[in-house]
């Protein structure tokens, strides 16, 4: 936050350490760990996990290739509703979502933005944090140049990126034991930096200081929200790896352990800068103790590494939902687990995210100038959990009024301040990321376009019924013995393709089965029903329909 503008005085120290406590408190804390956490799809999380949660409540999909799927309801679960404010205000809310084709395409739009933004983010991640934690070099070695940096960083990034299909499944057990070490080595060095320097940073708690910071120069104090965002990075990511883990037991260790960690953390740099008034580069490894340095060092490159693994792993999760509900071109995904259908592996977006990565990299050079784009990227992936949280409280969970006022005001003020903070750096590097985001959004956007283009095509020029009376039970030519399989997409009717088959090939199967995937809105579809059989025509034809049903690509 001090990158910019020099520390004058200790209320400055004081004012930026209480913007950072009460930014982890509300944005990490309250919203994503206590609310948005339950905003989950029965475990699935992200922002498609959202958008299929009310497609699977409300009439409101603009995707071809899914089919309409209402939560299951068994007579020994069911409860009749008493009808209330809440019940009365939802069943409104989605009447005016499924009559309204503007807000089907506002709905469809925010998540193609959201994912965009999301996957600019999980570039940008692993260049600030394997980047920023490199840079502890040369504070060890002060000699060293931004070159050297930028290099190790180059070559810790081919290396994640090389292994991480592999990671995937073999080294994965590592990381829970290296992030418990790496956060109570961060709680470690910030108790320690306290001893050393005094307690006098614990003042931060008082709120006031917060307006006595932006009293003293409020343009600059406004210029550096974008900065103290910064402590809040990740939170997305813990919503989409949420399929990993229950959403007790992350709400758990993030209250016990990380939350005291990270604040203990800053509580000891901020005790550290006020005892040092000439403000480092490198704040955090300037304030480690020189006899712990290097293993400190080591830890934290490790625990970067974690962090873009983790990044990485979300956007393959996100991905695959979005290619199943037909907003992103097919890819190879590779299951890399037999155990755990969440652990995933997309080589070309694999690739594709390092190329990125070492591209922004390159262009930057520096974490000052990555953090501008980091910025961006994260809020732009708040603002639309915090749109699509408040439309699932109103829709879905029935929430008072009140509490959905409250948190729809609290949350996008607070994310539309520090928005207007991050694009006053557009200048310095935030250019990148929104053009490398529009760049998504069109890919997005063109594919769902073509998709919904092709789907309706083939139910207009779908045979009719009476051309198939007309051809008769043998279709016009011979029928040879055997099982013939034809793809279509459309759920009705005799495909098109199959009118081609029949005037270009001599003969057709004597039994032909009509195979279609669709993409149910559901957590899961029980075996017995995953496969739909119907017969088309008369039972003379021998013609069936199979409709496929799975769930987010799998």
């Amino acid at each position: 936050m001090f990158n910019k503008y020099p520390i004058l005085e200790e209320e400055d120290v004081l004012g930026a350490l209480s913007l950072v406590l009460y930014t982890l408190i509300l944005m990490p804390l309250v919203k994503y760990v206590l609310v948005v956490l339950w905003a989950n799809d029965d475990g699935e999380g992200g922002i498609f996990a959202m958008y299929s949660l009310i497609c699977r409540n409300a009439k409101v999909s603009l995707i071809p290739n899914q089919v309409q799927a209402q939560p299951e309801k068994r007579m020994s679960s069911f409860r009749l509703k008493l009808p209330t404010d809440e019940l009365e205000r939802s069943i409104k809310v989605k009447e005016k979502l499924e009559s309204s084709l503007m807000m089907k395409k506002l709905l469809l739009g925010l998540v193609l933005f959201g994912t965009a933004m999301f996957i600019s983010n999980g570039v940008i991640t692993p260049a600030m944090s394997v980047l920023s934690a490199v840079s502890g070099l040369k504070v060890g070695i002060p000699k060293a140049s931004q070159d050297v940096v930028v290099m190790i960083s180059i070559a810790l990034l081919v290396v994640l990126y090389s292994l991480q299909r592999y990671a995937t499944s073999k080294i994965g057990f590592i990381v829970g034991p290296c992030l418990l070490i790496w956060f109570c080595c961060l709680g470690g060095i910030g108790i320690c930096n306290l001893s050393r320097y005094g307690s006098g940073a614990f003042k931060a708690f008082n709120p006031l200081y917060i307006f006595y910071y932006f009293g003293r120069n409020p343009f600059q104090a406004w210029l550096s929200l974008a900065g103290c965002l910064l402590c809040a990075t990740g939170s997305e990511a813990i919503f989409s790896n949420l399929c990993h883990f229950p959403v007790r037991f992350v709400q758990f260790m993030f209250v016990l352990l990380v939350l005291p960690c990270l604040v203990l953390a800053y509580l000891g740099q901020a005790a550290f800068l006020i005892a040092n008034e000439k403000t480092p580069e490198h704040i955090f490894f300037a304030s480690i103790p020189g006899n712990v340095f290097w293993p400190v060092f080591l830890l934290a490159n490790l625990a970067a590494l974690i962090a873009s693994r983790t990044m990485t792993i979300a956007i393959f999760q996100c991905l695959k939902q979005s290619i199943s509900l037909g907003c992103f071109p097919r890819l190879k995904i590779v299951h890399t687990s037999r155990k755990f259908m969440a652990k995933i592996y997309i080589p070309v977006v694999n690739w594709f995210l390092l190329a990125s990565c070492l591209g922004f990299i390159l262009l930057f050079r520096s974490t000052s100038d990555v953090g501008n784009a980091y910025a961006i990227a994260e809020l732009g992936v708040m603002i639309m959990a915090t749109v699509y949280v408040t439309l699932i409280m109103l829709l879905i969970w029935e929430t008072n009024i009140i509490k959905v006022v409250s948190f729809l005001i609290t949350f996008l003020s607070l994310e539309l301040i520090f928005f207007s903070s991050a694009l006053s750096s557009v200048g310095d590097g935030g250019w990148a990321l929104l053009v490398f985001a529009s760049g998504l959004v069109m890919i997005m956007f063109i594919w769902n376009y073509g998709t919904k283009l092709k789907y309706d095509s083939e139910l207009k020029q779908k045979l009719s019924k009476d051309l198939m009376r007309k051809l008769g039970p043998n279709l016009g030519t011979m029928r040879a013995p055997g099982l013939g399989l034809v793809y279509s997409e459309i759920v009705t009717g005799v495909p098109a393709i199959f009118g081609h088959f029949l005037t270009a090939l001599p003969a057709i199967h004597s039994i032909i089965v009509f195979v279609c995937v669709r993409n149910v809105p559901v957590p899961a579809v029980p075996q017995s029903e995953r496969f739909l059989f119907q017969r088309v025509c008369t039972r003379g034809y021998h013609m069936f329909r199979c409709i496929a049903r799975y769930v987010h690509g799998l």
